[in-house]
């Protein structure tokens, strides 16, 4: 990672923000928490925008609400979208929660 403003670089264990970084594109600005100045964690915003990179077709007519399908994101984070959504589409989810806001 590194300080945009003074450009130090400053690195934290894979293990510690692997889900994290799963909803992260590069060049993305994010908050860092730290504990007694040294860098511990990642805050996420609460909504991120990225693309469907693979999904299944929806099927035509098939409008039961609340029934979803695994989407692949451009980060390679998998969520739960409506049926509606397609590849190619920009969505917003909740990294946090891991899941589909809406369309973007």
């Amino acid at each position: 990672f590194m300080e945009e403003d003074t450009y130090e670089q400053f690195s934290l264990p894979r293990d510690s923000v692997s889900e994290e970084l799963q909803f992260i594109p590069p060049s993305t600005s994010v908050q860092i928490l730290t504990v007694d100045g040294k860098p511990a964690g990642l805050q996420l915003p609460s909504s991120i925008e990225l693309a469907v990179v693979e999904t299944e077709p929806g099927v035509k007519g098939d409008t039961v609400s609340n029934v979803t399908k695994p989407a692949t994101l451009e980060t390679g984070a998998v969520v739960q979208v409506p049926l509606f959504v397609a590849k190619g589409e920009r969505i917003k989810v909740d990294p946090r929660e891991r899941r589909y806001i809406s369309r973007a």
